[in-house]
């Protein structure tokens, strides 16, 4: 079942070092803007793109498996029906190094297939909401 009570979100937003699947290297997208802010707030942001090297100073990863640093939460900007194989990969990561606990979908990414996979992990789950937007609502000011 997909987060939207407050108080859970806020606890989300708690975390430390945030993955961003297809995190972009394109000033102006959302894919890009969302992690600067992120950053900008305190956040470690861990890029997740196959075609950079290095976004927002940081490296850039091919895939999930591939990151060494620990992982709180994996913020994804990829179609909605790419986000079960996206859970998946997050699910795999987090049976084999306890970390990446939460999955957030950004606003207009929903897929009830990953949520069920999520849930069925004991993953969070949040979907179509913008991270960025919540923060600024929830923990900005706090």
């Amino acid at each position: 079942m997909p987060i939207t009570d407050d108080d859970r979100l806020r606890d989300l937003l708690d975390a430390d070092t945030i993955a961003v699947v297809g995190c972009s290297t394109t000033e102006g997208k959302a894919a890009h803007d969302v992690p600067r802010y992120l950053q900008a707030h305190g956040y470690r942001i861990v890029p997740i793109n196959p075609f950079a090297d290095e976004i927002l100073g940081e490296t850039a990863y091919d895939s999930l498996a591939d990151v060494e640093p620990e992982i709180d939460l994996v913020d994804v900007f990829r179609p909605s029906e790419e986000t079960p194989a996206v859970v998946e990969a997050v699910v795999d990561r987090h049976e084999a190094r306890g970390d990446a606990g939460a999955v957030w979908l950004q606003l207009g990414i929903a897929n009830d297939e990953a949520a069920e996979l999520a849930d069925t992990a004991g993953l969070d789950f949040v979907q179509d909401r913008c991270i960025k937007v919540d923060h600024g609502r929830l923990a900005a000011s706090a």
